[in-house]
């Protein structure tokens, strides 16, 4: 099997979650023994070379994060610019995150990409769904260590499977809805956690004023 996969970030490669994510599957896709190639929208100069292997292979998946429920504009532009026809029949699927962790924050952009393949002369393969990457690109601590490595075994069944459409891809997703307990633990660890790393992260890019500080 050879796959292309599209990183659908309008981030470049150094600050781009996505691309991180994309490694990581890709190991498993190695290791299972299949091939694959990557392009950047980010990168208008790989345009030309991402739509030429999107209408001549069989396998794509478009890696992309969701912003507060939104796909990229970027994206859709560059969608917008393949050809409907196509050199031979192909599978879309989709790697879908975003920081939001409830499964249930990523559900209407899943409802959204599930459209595109028909639209773009392809059958639909699956997403898969995983939230909670926010804090990839800031630092390399075990806990985003690990959401890194999860997806390495679901580069392998990707492989084994043809398709998301196995078991081990729908839990992968995690709790579509926490306790109400655990909602409470949450906001209370962003405020006193989270923010603290906000502030930090403001200081070292050179920031002088709070991060609430409202000047108007």
């Amino acid at each position: 099997m050879h796959v292309v996969i599209i990183n659908g970030s309008p981030r470049v490669q150094k600050f781009s979650n996505t691309d991180k994510i994309i490694t990581s599957f890709a190991k498993g896709l190695v290791e299972a023994g299949a091939s694959y190639e990557v392009y950047s929208i980010s990168n208008r100069n790989e345009w030309d070379a991402a739509r030429n292997a999107f209408i001549s292979q069989e396998h794509i998946i478009i890696a992309l994060p969701l912003y507060v429920e939104c796909v990229s504009s970027l994206l859709l532009e560059f969608l917008e610019t393949i050809p409907v026809e196509r050199q031979k029949p192909a599978q879309l699927s989709f790697i879908l995150h975003g920081g939001f962790t409830e499964g249930h924050q990523l559900r209407l952009g899943e409802r959204f990409l599930q459209s595109l393949p028909a639209q773009l002369g392809c059958t639909y393969g699956g997403c898969l769904t995983k939230g909670g990457s926010f804090f990839i690109r800031f630092t390399d601590e075990k806990p985003v260590q690990e959401l890194l490595n999860s997806y390495i075994p679901m580069g392998r069944m990707y492989v084994e499977k043809g398709n998301f459409y196995f078991s081990e891809a729908t839990k992968f997703t995690g709790p579509e809805y926490y306790p109400l307990l655990i909602r409470w633990l949450i906001e209370f660890m962003f405020k006193v956690v989270a923010n603290k790393k906000f502030d930090k992260y403001a200081h070292e890019w050179g920031c002088t004023l709070p991060l609430d500080n409202t000047p108007y």
